[in-house]
């Protein structure tokens, strides 16, 4: 029986999405609920898994398509998974040349290359990074799920191979041949903006034409911190089974310093001020498809391993596209932390229709005053963007010097004074 592969309801508010990635060629064999295509919309990754055992009989959407609800995706013809497996070289599909064409890169005959079908696990940017240093995708070990190859694993093969000096950019190959490129080669690559990046350009720029967006700073010592997470770093994670980390001290004093100053934790809408008496807090993760912020709710009820534990699921559901739209929406403030990569200074910008972001920095051993004397402490510059129709010079700089007071002396997070 003859079953269509459609596009599933797309999210509240999501008209329609773009198909990345097939996993399966027609002709293929699969297995019932095996995903079978990646689709993305503006904020998640959404996989579309078969109904049945079968064969993919038609493939009717090429990568690239931008499809909508209900859109039939690919033929399935019913039957057991496994059955009349094709031969390496028999024709990738029959009767339709949508299906013919998906399957054509990985059914060339002159490149040399040998083919296990690893290749179909790959993504255009992927595939085009493999051709880029003329690399098979037999050659490289994929960590992504299913064993699909990521550009991060394609970069870590290129940094690791013995064989050559290859480096990404090089035209040389992994077993020391080159190409006739000169050094002083000017190219370009035009590439379409992923749905994420065009989504995060668009909030990025009506945040400036909106707000009255002003960031003042503050500088934090977090040598109690650090003393305390080294202390019971090793029981927390045997009694609770994961990592106390940074991020769980900053919420925690990000929300005292939420309940001090409310208006910090509110949101304009048209002319009206809405209070939230709940605490979402928003931590920036960043992933190969760009930056997403899942919400964490009600921090103020979590203990420090409930939040690290969530934060840790959440993270690790953005970072492999498996996060679901509630999960990055209606969050009442946000944090950012761009010191993971170095930053010593940064103005972030509202994740609207929030009114503050805090953004962390790097963490770096400085000299310091204290008590009269010159002293070595690890300090971290903190920054909060917020919207000056809302709220007023006083109210951001006390909020800051609340957090700097609860993480310089944590004993407070424990005391909520």
């Amino acid at each position: 029986m003859s079953i269509e592969i459609k596009v599933p309801q797309l999210p509240e508010s999501v008209a329609d999405a773009t198909l990345v990635a097939w996993h399966k060629k027609a002709g293929e064999s699969v297995a019932r609920d095996e995903n079978l295509v990646d689709l993305e919309t503006d904020k998640v990754v959404l996989e579309v898994p078969a109904p049945a055992a079968g064969r993919i009989a038609e493939i009717k959407v090429q990568e690239g398509t931008t499809v909508e609800a209900g859109h039939v995706l690919a033929i399935l013809e019913e039957g057991e998974a496994g059955e009349e497996d094709l031969s390496d070289d028999a024709p990738a599909a029959a009767g339709n040349g949508a299906g013919a064409e998906a399957a054509a890169p990985e059914a060339k005959a002159d490149d040399g290359k040998a083919d296990d079908g690893k290749a179909g696990k790959t993504s255009p940017a992927v595939r085009r990074l493999l051709d880029e240093h003329d690399l098979d995708a037999t050659m490289v070990s994929g960590s992504g799920k299913d064993g699909r190859i990521t550009k991060a694993d394609v970069m870590a093969f290129l940094k690791s191979d013995d064989s050559s000096d290859t480096t990404p950019g090089d035209t040389k190959t992994p077993t020391g041949g080159s190409a006739p490129v000169s050094n002083d080669a000017r190219t370009e690559e035009r590439v379409p903006m992923s749905r994420l990046r065009a989504r995060i350009a668009e909030r990025l720029v009506e945040a400036q034409q909106t707000a009255a967006m002003l960031t003042t700073f503050n500088e934090v010592d977090l040598t109690e911190v650090m003393a305390l997470r080294s202390r019971y770093k090793e029981s927390f994670e045997k009694e609770h089974g994961v990592k106390l980390g940074f991020m769980s001290f900053f919420a925690k004093a990000a929300v005292e310093a939420l309940k001090r100053f409310p208006v910090v934790n509110a949101s304009v809408e048209g002319s009206d001020i809405v209070y939230h008496n709940y605490y979402d807090i928003g931590i920036a993760v960043s992933t190969e498809r760009g930056l997403m912020v899942p919400v964490i709710r009600d921090v103020d009820r979590k203990s420090f391993a409930d939040f690290e534990k969530e934060l840790g699921d959440l993270a690790g559901k953005a970072q492999s596209g498996k996060i679901g739209m509630e999960e990055l929406t209606g969050g009442t403030f946000s944090i950012t932390n761009g010191g993971i990569f170095g930053s010593m200074m940064s103005t972030p910008i509202l994740n609207q229709p929030q009114s503050a972001i805090l953004g962390m920095h790097a963490i770096q051993q400085r000299p310091m005053a204290v008590d009269g004397e010159v002293k070595i402490r690890p300090m971290m510059y903190l920054a909060l963007t917020y919207d000056h129709r809302l709220i007023d010079g006083k109210d951001s700089v006390q909020f800051l010097v609340t957090i700097k007071q609860q993480l310089e002396d944590p004993s407070r997070l424990l005391l909520s004074i």
